[in-house]
């Protein structure tokens, strides 16, 4: 279901929805990244890469966004490039929909076990684009996708999202678990940062002013 922005509203004093639409076009990728901050988990992702869709369908579903990824890229080659410029697209459109940060919680860590395996994800939406990766894999691929492009993914998203990304894979025996702890901890702990925080108001979270 496409993702509609919301109208009609009078009164200047209501937050104003925070729906964005990024793209990425080049050589090798068309990328479009339609978010909503404030939706309730509705999704529909098409990167060609079924692995990195149920992935991105956690972000949504337990970070509470309205997602939608529409995803054409050189999956003749490999899928590195796909990978990549959905992240780049994915955090623009955090950065963009964010705007400067006013009255968002910022920081926060959600930590998410699945079966055998339990991850963690910590992010502060900072301004300054930084990513600490760590976790060992069992095998050199995951839903036919290799395992060194998710630090990957995670860099990318960070560069673009302009914050502080750490994703730690504390434990785990299947790879498949690994990721999905992974990725449903960053929709959680995504989900916190970016709220609004009423105590705030319209103040940016930091003690310099601006972010």
């Amino acid at each position: 279901m496409p993702l509609r922005s919301i109208s009609g509203a009078s009164d200047a004093t209501l937050p104003q929805p925070r729906l964005v639409t990024t793209e990425r076009k080049t050589a090798e990728t068309n990328i479009t990244v339609r978010l909503n901050l404030d939706g309730c988990g509705k999704h529909q992702i098409q990167t060609g890469l079924p692995f990195l869709d149920h992935m991105l369908t956690q972000v949504a579903v337990h970070g509470l966004f309205d997602l939608q990824v529409d995803a054409q890229g050189d999956l003749q080659i490999d899928a590195h490039h796909t990978l990549e410029d959905v992240a780049l697209t994915l955090g623009l459109a955090f950065q963009q929909a964010l705007g400067d940060r006013a009255g968002i919680v910022r920081m926060a860590s959600a930590e998410v076990p699945m079966d055998d395996s339990l991850a963690r994800v910590t992010v502060d939406f900072s301004g300054r684009p930084y990513c600490v990766f760590q976790g060992n894999w069992t095998l050199p691929s995951v839903g036919g996708i290799p395992n060194t492009l998710f630090v990957h993914f995670f860099e990318s998203l960070a560069q673009n999202a302009r914050c502080n990304l750490h994703a730690i894979i504390q434990y785990g025996n299947d790879d498949h678990h690994k990721a999905e702890a992974l990725f449903k901890a960053l929709g959680r702990a995504f989900c916190t940062a970016t709220r609004l925080d009423p105590r705030r108001g319209s103040f940016i979270p930091s003690s310099k002013g601006v972010l």
